[in-house]
């Protein structure tokens, strides 16, 4: 005898079903690893554009702000200084930017199967982790090559990092792919987007410049701290402003669950309009 399958929707308080997402777990493990292999798939040099790029940013951002606008990088050269801004901005940017596609480019699925639409931007998410473990190898050699040789307190900061941005672009992603079901005109916006808010992340420049409150009001972004901090790391120190790191953590998590429940909230209308 077959078993019927009633889906029901769920109570408005219940952002995550975690049982649901781990029996689903496999389905988030193909998704991710479909999305890694079109990625590179007839692409001549195939996981090296994860190198390429951020190499190629941090040329043009040296020459233009380091040599000729110079601006000042602390005990960093800027070429290493603005690298680690690039890695976790790079992470952070291709992240947001899969995961507010991720539910229209897979729009004939969600009308035809039933599954938890959360999967979709969060396996996004993981992916560009991967882009991520590429470009940071490559500061790592950078840094050795420079003779910088990261404080041990690196290995604590470091995967806090990855958190922080994880969390922060997974939950601009579910904000952003709920609108661009409905307003398609978001995936056009965005890149723009993004590229004005690379100037409001201390990518290019240190937040040394800035004065003490306005340093408070860059930490709501969540990159600020993170990216901070590995600088002070990277160059051997160990004087992390933890408070900067802490509002930007909280900023991150305050984004993730404003975009969670956005997603929520109108997850079950993907179908009709998408």
């Amino acid at each position: 005898m077959s078993r019927a399958v009633v889906i029901k929707a769920k109570p408005k308080w219940q952002l995550v079903n975690l049982r649901e997402l781990f029996s689903f777990r496999e389905l988030f493990y193909v998704f991710s690893w479909r999305d890694l292999k079109v990625r590179y798939k007839q692409t001549v040099l195939g996981a090296i554009w994860a190198i390429l790029q951020p190499l190629f940013q941090t040329f043009i951002f040296t020459l233009f702000f380091g040599k000729i606008a110079m601006i000042p990088s602390g005990n960093l050269p800027y070429s290493l200084f603005v690298l680690i801004g690039l890695v976790f901005w790079g992470f952070f940017s291709n992240a947001l930017t899969q995961s507010t596609n991720s539910l229209i480019e897979n729009e004939g699925i969600l009308k035809k199967v039933y599954f938890p639409r959360l999967i979709l931007p969060l396996s996004k998410v993981v992916t560009t982790f991967v882009d991520f473990l590429i470009s940071f190898i490559l500061l790592i050699v950078v840094s050795f090559y420079l003779g910088y040789h990261p404080n041990p307190l690196v290995f604590f900061i470091v995967p806090i990092g990855v958190i922080i941005t994880a969390v922060g672009a997974s939950g601009a992603g579910l904000l952003l792919s709920a609108f661009n079901v409905k307003y398609r005109d978001v995936r056009h916006v965005l890149p723009f987007f993004i590229q004005m808010i690379i100037f409001l992340t201390p990518v290019i420049y240190p937040t040394t410049i800035m004065r003490p409150s306005f340093r408070s009001l860059m930490a709501l972004n969540p990159m600020t701290g993170i990216i901070d901090a590995t600088r002070v790391v990277f160059s051997g120190g160990t004087n992390v402003s933890w408070n900067i790191l802490g509002i930007s953590a909280l900023s991150s998590l305050v984004i993730f669950f404003v975009g969670l429940y956005y997603f929520r909230s109108t997850e079950r209308f993907f179908a009709d309009i998408a």
